[in-house]
């Protein structure tokens, strides 16, 4: 008997590019081969049942901090990848701010080879754009694994900031490929900065690096755009005043939210996790997550993304503001969010834009984000239904610990697949850990022959 397919998922709701409909898919040499009713005569190596299930194009989380090289203690890519497929995460991004910094070609071919046998799901990588390495650009975001431009606007984690103007100018300059921005105004940050110190509490986290710090970085970021006819990408934008802005942006910029922010408002969530609710930008109150949602609502949001980034608890239980800033999340990704569908926020078809096919459309990923012949065999089997409780011992990150800790939600990621290969079903690992470089379709371009 000659195997057609390697991977057959049997009677599932697909959730397609037309609208949902109860099929088979059929996958073949880690492609998506067929879908449809496939018959008794799919004859694949192995067979998924998913009646009752919904199949969704593979989850992307385009802004992790995986802390390798330098930090294993609180990540490194095995578990991070491990935490990413765990909640039904297929691909990732992840960004420049290790030690050393991913800042030299050396840096993100090293970064590339550790995938090698260690990641369970496919790896991007951001390039870092330092004050000296501007020139450089253009020939760094065409290296094999390279997500793109990553640019520190304000100062967080780790040693990466961009903040005059000349240098930012000088970024924007070279290169084609869209940049990444964290938009916090260091100027802003280092005069309020006192708040943070006189304060010694968490909660004056959101006054001192307030919404304007964002709104002003922000600004400069889309007028640095505009000047240079180069496309931006704001990440985790925050507050009500720079969705209104980046509203008026769409010919140039895009932007993303972080579920965190939806989910969590100041100030209950400082009262109720102190430091660790801690990250950069802060989590805000009600006026501007009641934004956040309407972005989403309007369709001017692009994309959803975790800003993943780790730390211990040892580390968290410093006096703010010496405490670090960030907070695990690619694990909990898709059950939050599955949760704010179930409560009636959003469709599943605007979480599949905003968690599959915008990460997808944004970055350029070549045959990733949606669920269609031809397209890689990425596909999130979830549960609508199911009621779960989120522990931090389910969790793989090395951090041992999430904001979510107790919280129940309704919706579950059953199964994930990527490229055809299960690596997780009902909570589980399986397998060996297949995850790759991802491809860019402007890296192809950019490299093919004449």
């Amino acid at each position: 008997m000659t195997l057609r397919y390697h991977l057959v998922i049997k009677g599932g709701t697909l959730c397609t590019p037309g609208g949902p409909i109860v099929a088979d898919v059929g996958i073949r040499e880690g492609r998506i081969a067929a879908i449809g009713a496939l018959g008794a005569d799919a004859h694949a190596a192995e067979v998924i049942d998913a009646t009752g299930l919904h199949v969704l194009p593979g989850i992307i989380d385009a802004q992790v901090h995986f802390r390798e090289p330098g930090f294993p203690h609180k990540e490194d890519l095995a578990s991070g990848t491990a935490a990413a497929v765990l909640g039904g995460v297929t691909a990732v991004l992840e960004m420049p701010n290790t030690d050393p910094p991913t800042t030299s070609a050396h840096a993100m071919a090293d970064k590339v080879a550790r995938l090698r046998d260690r990641a369970r799901c496919d790896v991007g990588f951001f390039v870092g754009a330092t004050p000296d390495n501007a020139s450089e650009l253009d020939e760094l975001e065409v290296l094999p694994g390279c997500a793109g431009v990553k640019v520190f606007m304000g100062s967080s984690t780790g040693s990466l900031l961009v903040a005059d103007d000349e240098a930012l100018a000088a970024v924007f300059a070279h290169g084609v490929r869209r940049v990444a921005v964290h938009a916090e105004d260091e100027a802003r940050l280092i005069e309020r900065k006192p708040i943070a110190t006189a304060a010694a509490d968490p909660r004056a986290h959101p006054e001192w690096r307030d919404a304007e710090t964002a709104l002003r970085a922000t600004w400069r970021a889309v007028a640095l755009a505009r000047r240079f006819g180069r496309r931006v990408h704001v990440l985790h934008v925050t507050s009500a005043d720079e969705c209104e802005l980046l509203a008026t942006a769409k010919d140039i910029a895009t932007f993303e939210i972080p579920p965190q922010h939806l989910t969590l408002a100041a100030p209950d969530c400082y009262q109720a996790l102190g430091t660790r609710a801690q990250m950069n930008p802060p989590i805000r109150d009600a006026h501007h997550q009641a934004a956040l949602w309407a972005s989403i609502a309007s369709g001017a949001c692009d994309m959803l993304a975790t800003d993943h980034a780790p730390h211990t608890l040892e580390e968290k239980a410093r006096t703010y503001p010496a405490s670090p800033s960030g907070m695990p999340g690619v694990q909990t990704f898709l059950p939050i969010m599955l949760d704010h569908v179930a409560a009636g926020r959003l469709s599943l078809a605007r979480l599949i834009d905003l968690m599959s096919a915008g990460p997808a459309r944004v970055w350029g990923l070549a045959a990733k984000g949606r669920l269609a012949v031809g397209f890689d065999g990425d596909l999130t089997l979830v549960d609508l239904a199911a009621k779960r409780t989120i522990r931090a011992a389910d969790g793989a990150s090395r951090c041992g610990w999430t904001p979510f800790e107790g919280r129940e939600v309704t919706g579950w990621p059953i199964a994930t697949i990527v490229r055809g290969h299960v690596v997780m079903r009902d909570g589980q690992l399986i397998g060996d850990a297949i995850g790759r470089p991802l491809r860019f379709v402007e890296t192809l371009a950019a490299v093919a022959p004449p």
